[in-house]
């Protein structure tokens, strides 16, 4: 497996796990076939796994650090903070806003800790801005724990240009996850060209389109009915017929190159420049070893332009997220 820089630290595998699917939001889960899947993506060469206590919430944690254990050497593990969860309620439910208060942090920092079964976090990303605490003061905490060695690198997730400025002025970030793929083009405005500008990798996280396109998905009720993507814009009614068309279009490029539509997509990812290292989600093996082969896909400028031609940025129907979880974005 190719590898890519996120930061000045942080050298990981060019495709890495994102790990919320063997746990959270997307219906039933198998810890079993996951610990599978883990292990079989070291075999692989992937090095850089995403995690969150926000997963079931805290049972991806334990499982992720289950699974990581005898390979603690030769992996990046990255966690998230940044929720008020009322774990009395089960999956997306659980999730009662935001709460990124420099006490709160130390105290999720050393629960992660434990659940992971390490002694330092590799890469600690606030998982959304809390608009009612300066990033200043959450940074500032973040740069303590580095300090006292709890963490090891820094990142934040969905946040807007102005305040990863901020943030990078307090203590170097290395890391920025946001959602990115042939079908959530935002980034693009502004933030990736702040990162790149600040030395900041970029790690899209559903570049796969949340599985649409894989084109796996042919129709909502395929989804489990606790599914939360049942909830998204893009998966109902109109919407979902509109975007099947577009994977239908991409479906066949792939054919014509001889990859999966899965593995083109991703590779889309990967070209848009060295400094970007997804982590689509994976929970069986044939599919995180598909998405691990995407690494090797070189695209020519001309395939390139093909694929944006054939779904080009703004061209997708329905918004990514409800308008409630939007509001928690680009701030």
């Amino acid at each position: 497996m190719k590898t890519r820089k996120l930061g000045n630290d942080l050298t990981v595998s060019a495709v890495g796990l994102g790990c919320m699917g063997m746990s959270f939001a997307y219906g039933a889960s198998d810890d079993a076939e996951s610990i599978k899947t883990l292990h079989r993506a070291i075999d692989l060469g992937v090095t850089f796994f995403d995690t969150a206590e926000v997963y079931g919430p805290f049972t991806n944690e334990v499982l992720l650090g289950r699974a990581l254990k005898p390979f603690r050497d030769r992996v990046v593990i990255a966690t998230k903070f940044g929720f008020k969860i009322d774990a009395s309620k089960p999956g997306i439910a659980a999730i009662a806003g935001v709460d990124s208060r420099p006490e709160h942090v130390r105290v999720v920092a050393e629960a992660s800790l434990k659940r992971l079964g390490i002694e330092t976090i590799d890469l600690f990303y606030q998982h959304r801005v809390d608009p009612n605490v300066p990033i200043e003061e959450t940074v500032g905490v973040m740069a303590e724990l580095v300090k006292e060695g709890k963490v090891r690198a820094l990142g934040l997730s969905e946040a807007g240009s102005v305040t990863i400025r901020r943030a990078h002025a307090v203590h170097p970030i290395a890391a920025l996850q946001s959602e990115y793929s042939l079908w959530t083009r935002d980034p693009e405005e502004e933030v990736l060209a702040t990162c790149r500008e600040l030395g900041i990798g970029f790690v899209p996280y559903s570049p796969l389109g949340r599985g649409f396109l894989t084109g796996a998905i042919r129709k909502a009720e395929d989804l489990d009915a606790d599914d939360f993507r049942r909830q998204v814009p893009r998966f109902q009614a109109e919407n979902f017929d509109a975007n099947a068309a577009l994977v239908a279009t991409l479906e066949r490029l792939a054919d014509e190159k001889g990859v999966t539509t899965a593995q083109l997509a991703l590779a889309w990812v990967l070209n848009q420049g060295d400094d970007i290292v997804p982590i689509p989600g994976a929970r069986k093996l044939h599919h995180l070893e598909q998405n691990a082969a995407a690494a090797d896909i070189v695209l020519s400028p001309a395939e390139l332009a093909r694929l944006e031609e054939v779904i080009p940025a703004g061209q997708v129907a329905g918004k990514r997220y409800s308008d409630a979880s939007l509001a928690m974005t680009n701030i």
